[in-house]
């Protein structure tokens, strides 16, 4: 059977968003993260991120520090009795139009086939509208954290939910009647 879950762009969804990341000591956590991710996992949903990081491709980021990075968040997680299935990231630049840099799917179909992920049944969730639209290229339900895009001023689709933090991300999904 196909499982649900919940992609997750990485910063400014879970993480404070340092721009351009590239040293595991910056990491700082949303509040709330912990509380809410516990409450979707034990609705039975698996957890993905998944994140542009342009940084590779301009050279800012440190492939090596990238997979250091997303070790001490599976760590700070897992000391909270919540785990993510997987890590994915797209190291191309912003020009890029590959199909595994939001908001274009890849990233969301490949860890969808690795993980038995039925996504008409799974969630996106970013802070950004390329999060959003990568979500509906896939065939998620999304939602879009207030704080750099708005809905309103997109050329994206809008999100199923637009919320002010991510406590109401895990309401929003938590509530939602199941789709058929």
């Amino acid at each position: 059977m196909k499982r649900k879950a919940i992609f997750f762009d990485r910063d400014g969804t879970l993480i404070i968003d340092k721009v351009y990341l590239n040293d595991v000591e910056q990491i700082e956590y949303l509040p709330g993260v912990f509380t809410a991710l516990k409450r979707l996992q034990d609705a039975g949903f698996v957890f993905i991120v998944v994140t542009n990081q342009s940084g590779i491709a301009r050279g800012i980021v440190d492939p090596k520090n990238l997979e250091l990075i997303h070790q001490k968040i599976q760590s700070d997680f897992n000391k909270n009795e919540i785990n993510f299935a997987g890590f994915y990231f797209a190291p191309f630049s912003v020009e890029s139009n590959h199909h595994n840099r939001k908001p274009n799917p890849g990233m969301l179909e490949i860890a969808s086939q690795e993980h038995n992920i039925d996504l008409s049944q799974s969630w996106m969730v970013g802070d950004r509208m390329t999060d959003v639209e990568a979500g509906h290229r896939a065939g998620t339900r999304t939602v879009l954290l207030s704080g750099v895009d708005h809905p309103e001023k997109s050329q994206f689709e809008k999100p199923f939910a637009f919320v002010p933090d991510i406590l109401t991300v895990s309401k929003v999904i938590l509530e939602a009647p199941a789709r058929r």
